[in-house]
């Protein structure tokens, strides 16, 4: 298979090089040339940005695209049109963003989608800008010849969001830990590694269309979660497992200043852990227990100094230190 990946050194990109690598698949990538080559991948260098920056591209086909863009949908927009009839299939890694917020429990690729995206789109908000990308890939290369990988949370190695990575420093920091309850909170995401897999997999059976890409419902818990990264770190640290009304109550954010965690019960549970993703799973879908995404996130992050690095422009994610000693602090007062 030859396979063209635009980006490919950062995350759900980097995964999908290194996964088609260890198949033997003949792969290229294009990129602004600022991170190491994934070995095993030609490189060539474009600014997708920039006049001219699809230049390397004029010649070559391939089998397919993979293509990870996150800004603009006009990107997207000019990559597919100019790769049309060079390349088989165009793969485009979504988000379940792209549906009308917030999606009910067990939605489907059949969900109403988000209002005001254009292919040819300068760049505006997240969800309409990878809906703005999952119109160009298939006005380009058809309903037939795209696939639109509509990802939910992603977790794993080279994770540049700071979700896991934030929890994994919080608890090699060691003490007590605020821990959002309740402990068996039901989660949902896919680690990056089995993401690649699945779209190698789906680029070999010519699949097409959307396709919700998580894990299935309740894969894994908040408690193995955290309880994992207790175990691989090593630290003396205590979970003090706080209810979520006290944790609301204090005014902590869901998500972003306790990643990954939103209260049971609410819209964006159901939204960000309650996806049906029957059809990913019958399609090849496999996924690692968490205990593994865990220990390798871990086992990276303390080779590369345990400092992971952040994708320009995000908000930061985390707990302040002064806060959530406070928070437990009070807690632990109401319980005596």
């Amino acid at each position: 298979m030859r396979l063209l990946v635009l980006g490919g050194t950062e995350f759900a990109g980097r995964a999908v090089v290194e996964a088609a690598a260890g198949r033997g698949w003949d792969v290229t990538v294009l990129n602004r040339g600022r991170h190491a080559p994934v070995p095993g991948a030609r490189s060539l260098v474009g600014d997708r940005t920039a006049p001219g920056g699809l230049a390397a591209l004029a010649d070559g086909e391939w089998d397919a695209v993979v293509d990870t863009w996150s800004a603009a949908p006009r990107a997207v927009h000019e990559s597919a049109r100019l790769l049309r009839g060079r390349a088989g299939r165009y793969v485009y890694v979504s988000t379940c963003s792209v549906y009308d917020w917030a999606p009910p429990a067990d939605y489907t690729e059949d969900a109403p989608l988000v209002e005001g995206a254009a292919p040819d789109a300068e760049q505006s908000d997240y969800a309409r800008d990878k809906l703005g990308g999952e119109l160009a890939a298939s006005g380009a290369f058809g309903p037939g010849g795209s696939l639109l990988v509509r990802s939910g949370l992603i977790l794993g190695p080279y994770e540049n969001m700071g979700r896991l990575p934030w929890w994994l420093t919080r608890i090699a920091r060691g003490g007590p830990v605020l821990a959002p309850g309740p402990r068996e909170l039901p989660l949902q995401y896919v680690d990056v590694r089995d993401l690649a897999e699945w779209i190698l997999g789906a680029v070999e059976r010519e699949l097409s269309g959307p396709y919700n890409l998580m894990s299935p419902q309740g894969h894994t818990t908040m408690g193995r979660l955290l309880e994992a990264c207790t175990r691989v770190t090593g630290a003396e640290a205590e979970l003090c497992w706080t209810d979520p009304e006290t944790v609301l109550g204090a005014g902590i954010e869901p998500w972003t200043q306790l990643p990954v965690w939103v209260p049971p019960g609410s819209e964006e549970h159901d939204a960000l852990h309650r996806a049906d993703v029957s059809p990913a799973l019958a399609t090849g879908l496999d996924c690692r227990p968490v205990e593994e995404t865990v220990a390798d996130t871990w086992r990276w992050l303390t080779a590369i100094g345990g400092t992971a690095p952040r994708y320009p422009d995000l908000p930061a994610v985390g707990l302040d230190a002064a806060v959530e000693a406070e928070v437990l602090a009070k807690a632990a007062g109401h319980r005596q």
